[in-house]
């Protein structure tokens, strides 16, 4: 999926939001905002929204000498997903579907989501989560899924941010074991999930867990290490959460099923929903 005009004033707050965590020096804020501006004037709109925000956050970092600006956001973010877990897990557990409810769970914790949200407080995390208990999710999708899973041999589950692994954990969880192989960016950028997070998320004690080997803010696959682009090519079923990897990966030639709440214009008319939907699509050569 190319970049619109439309995203081009969310590169920029993405930019003050990341700087401004960092430092109060309103001269660093400039100089990075100016460098950006620069960037983007000369970008090639046939690139991916993540590949152009990979260059954006390579200039943050270098620019403030700090490799990862939302550590503090990505802990707290963990923290409070890990609190919520014991209860989300009852949920599931007493659910007459608990495939479809851990689904609906997993879809949920995509709106923690810095790259999108300047902040996110508990409540609207908890709001969330409750508003995803009850809206429409097609049940035919869901069936289609659940085949999809237990026809896999192996599935490679791709994650985006942290503390939203946590709600990953939740749908893993009820995946049949030993069949799943979580990944996570290679290094830090925006609040994606790093090994760190999937350590802090409990997910390294329940699968194997690789890094993709890049550091851009979705699954750019020319830019991942090799060691993931086996594990990709073996796969005979992808699952990969948020934006960002359903905006490198929706034109893709593999059985992949997208999971993640819409929270921009943009993707919203490439999927034809409004903003806001859950949504479970599948994608690649079984599209139907």
């Amino acid at each position: 999926m190319r970049v619109f005009l439309d995203c081009l004033p969310c590169f920029l707050r993405q930019t003050l939001d990341a700087v401004r965590f960092v430092t109060n020096d309103e001269q660093i804020h400039e100089r990075v905002v100016r460098q950006v501006l620069e960037l983007v004037n000369n970008i090639d709109a046939g690139q991916t929204p993540p590949a152009i925000g990979q260059q954006i956050h390579r200039v943050i970092r270098r620019a403030t000498e700090n490799v990862d600006p939302y550590r503090q956001r990505k802990d707290d973010s963990n923290e409070l997903a890990m609190r919520l877990y014991p209860q989300l897990k009852e949920r599931i557990k007493n659910s007459s579907h608990p495939l479809e409810m851990a689904v609906r769970l997993a879809i949920a914790g995509n709106v923690m989501d810095f790259g999108v949200y300047s902040t996110l407080d508990d409540a609207e995390v908890v709001k969330t989560v409750d508003r995803a208990l009850v809206e429409g999710l097609d049940p035919a999708r869901v069936e289609e899924f659940a085949q999809a899973v237990g026809d896999a041999r192996e599935i490679l589950y791709l994650g985006d941010n942290a503390g939203e692994i946590v709600f990953d954990r939740l749908l893993i969880e009820e995946l049949p074991p030993g069949k799943v192989t979580f990944a996570v960016r290679g290094a830090p950028v925006l609040n994606d999930a790093t090994r760190e997070d999937a350590e802090r998320a409990g997910l390294t004690d329940l699968v194997a867990v690789i890094e993709n080997g890049s550091d851009a803010p979705g699954t750019i696959l020319e830019d991942c290490s090799e060691q993931f682009w086996q594990r990709f090519d073996q796969s005979d079923l992808v699952i990969a959460k948020g934006q960002g990897n359903y905006e490198c990966l929706s034109g893709i030639d593999k059985d992949v099923f997208f999971l993640l709440t819409v929270k921009c214009p943009v993707i919203a008319t490439d999927l034809g929903c409004d903003v806001g939907q859950m949504i479970l699509r599948r994608g690649g050569v079984t599209s139907k």
